[in-house]
């Protein structure tokens, strides 16, 4: 290989880097929520006792537990935002 090939490849890796988010992150479950008229949603504390929740690391709050037993009920893959409309634990 020469030397351009390296640096494309090099480019290619460093944005693939910078670029990739973690396998679980749902940052955009904050921005959704919020566009949903869920306001009081404004971090990943929302939900979560940690600031940045990781995959191996996710404690719930109230609100985060509700949604995960919720998620189990219903037997799904993934959380649906419109159901914090029927959360009635604290704020």
């Amino acid at each position: 290989m020469n030397r351009s090939t390296f640096m494309a490849l090099g480019v290619s890796l460093g944005i693939l880097l910078v670029s990739a988010s973690p396998a679980q992150a749902k940052l955009p479950f904050v921005k959704k929520a919020q566009g949903m008229g869920f306001k009081e949603i404004t971090a990943c504390t929302s939900c979560h006792a940690e600031k940045m929740p990781t995959k191996a690391k996710h404690d719930f709050s109230e609100r985060g537990q509700y949604l995960a037993d919720r998620k189990k009920k219903e037997k799904v893959e993934e959380v649906d935002l419109a159901w914090l409309k029927d959360y009635k634990g604290k704020a």
